[in-house]
């Protein structure tokens, strides 16, 4: 059973439109998880919003996309899998990072590992990870700053993740050879 709608510019709510046009002016299509976020559009303003900001941050693009496939991985969400395993591919990362990060496995690479550590020990403990898990993310040259960053991309990542999957959001064909 379906419950939620699949947007178009002409179903939408008003005050989702606007920002249903330029994700698919900026994507070249209309991603089917923007179409059914449309229902609210705070929600999808709010989670447009919140990524945007994670993107600016100090965190490295790399260890940005860990933080959000450690997310994503953890919460189930093949959308976002798929999506940011595409756009690890466009960071020319190595495959095996995303195989890694898909499933939940040690990452080789020991600043990338103690990102996804410090994500899975921030998640764990509902934001308390103690002070050796906070060591063990400065020794590999993180700042007081990056371990509010990575908080950033948990929270940002979680409500999408949460989202995509209460909607049922598929994988757009565009992704599917990153599924």
């Amino acid at each position: 059973m379906t419950v939620f709608t699949i947007h178009t510019a002409e179903s939408a709510p008003t005050a989702a439109r606007r920002v249903m046009a330029a994700v698919e002016a900026k994507q070249g299509y209309l991603p089917t998880a923007v179409a059914l976020l449309a229902e609210s559009p705070e929600t999808l303003e709010g989670f447009l919003r919140l990524s945007a900001t994670f993107d600016s941050c100090t965190l490295d693009p790399l260890a940005r996309e860990t933080v959000i496939m450690t997310v994503a991985a953890r919460n189930g969400c093949h959308l976002c899998l798929a999506m940011h395993t595409a756009r690890l591919a466009a960071l020319g990362a190595d495959p095996s990072l995303a195989v890694a990060l898909r499933t939940q496995a040690p990452l080789t690479d020991a600043r990338l590992e103690a990102v996804r550590a410090f994500a899975i020990r921030v998640l764990d403990t509902a934001g308390d990870p103690g002070e050796a898990a906070l060591g063990e993310f400065f020794a590999q040259g993180f700042t007081r700053r990056n371990a509010l960053e990575v908080v950033l991309g948990i929270g940002t990542y979680t409500m999408s993740t949460l989202a995509n999957r209460l909607t049922g959001a598929p994988v757009d064909k565009q992704l599917e050879p990153y599924t």
